[in-house]
């Protein structure tokens, strides 16, 4: 009687819990993939520089000599009109633009950090102010944006290159009870806010346009509240209590035979 009444606690609990449970299948990612698997990735891709990005640019010139390229280099001091307290910072501003010491307005919306390196040293080049410069480009506001049921967050990215799977890991991973198949990325384009659907649970996740992710997206995710969530959840409840009571009634069958 004492075993009867342990096996119908057990049971009991393992009800409970499986109440609340989700599937694997809701949670597990790449489901779709095998020892083996091999999908090319996007190897070449480059952030574009969009209006109220923040850049740093630094000049070099051939010699070490820091007189030469002062000019082109943005202290805490006012060069030709232009003061940042931040050495080679640049705002762009609405209209995709930047201010260049001694070259003026240059348009940078659109160019990848490499092309505007080339840009530059080319007019510095053309126009006689430097021989052989070397300019650097870096982005200083790569970050991606989190908003969700666990709340906002932030992360910046040093390497300028971000794929969704490396941002979910960044963020510390999603709870068991988010929604993977409504993980949103939002992204500006054009002066319009776009949104895609990401599921890291399939491996089409890799072919997605929004799979690498640019400077300043947000990755918005929400929990399971769809009636259809609701009821494969069910379903999954009441196959694994059916499979618990049949087997508890197993066990209590064979019992009782070896009591007789």
């Amino acid at each position: 009687m004492k075993t009867q009444r342990t096996l119908l606690l057990a049971a009991l609990v393992a009800t409970l819990a499986f109440t609340s449970c989700v599937t694997p299948s809701q949670v597990n990612y790449l489901q779709d993939m095998r020892h083996g698997s091999q999908i090319e990735l996007e190897n070449k891709f480059q952030a574009i520089i969009c209006p109220y990005d923040e850049l740093d640019i630094y000049v070099f010139g051939p010699v070490d000599d820091e007189k030469v390229t002062k000019p082109f280099n943005i202290g805490s001091n006012t060069i030709n009109g232009y003061t940042t307290n931040r050495r080679g910072a640049y705002l762009v501003d609405v209209n995709g633009d930047i201010q260049f010491p001694v070259l003026g307005q240059i348009h940078v919306a659109g160019l990848t950090r490499l092309q505007l390196q080339d840009t530059i040293q080319k007019r510095l080049a053309e126009q006689h102010l430097l021989t052989q410069p070397v300019v650097m480009v870096r982005f200083a506001n790569f970050k991606i944006f989190f908003l969700g049921a666990e709340g906002g967050k932030s992360i910046t990215i040093t390497n300028e290159r971000c794929t969704f799977l490396e941002a979910l890991a960044l963020c510390g991973d999603l709870s068991v009870y988010t929604n993977r198949n409504k993980i949103a990325v939002m992204r500006e384009i054009d002066g319009k806010m776009v949104m895609r659907y990401l599921d890291p649970r399939s491996s089409s996740v890799f072919q997605d346009p929004f799979f690498m992710l640019q400077q300043n997206d947000f990755i918005i995710t929400q929990n399971y509240n769809t009636s259809t969530t609701r009821q494969e959840a069910r379903n999954f409840v009441t196959m694994w209590v059916s499979t618990a009571m049949s087997t508890i009634t197993l066990v209590l069958t064979v019992i009782n035979l070896l009591n007789k």
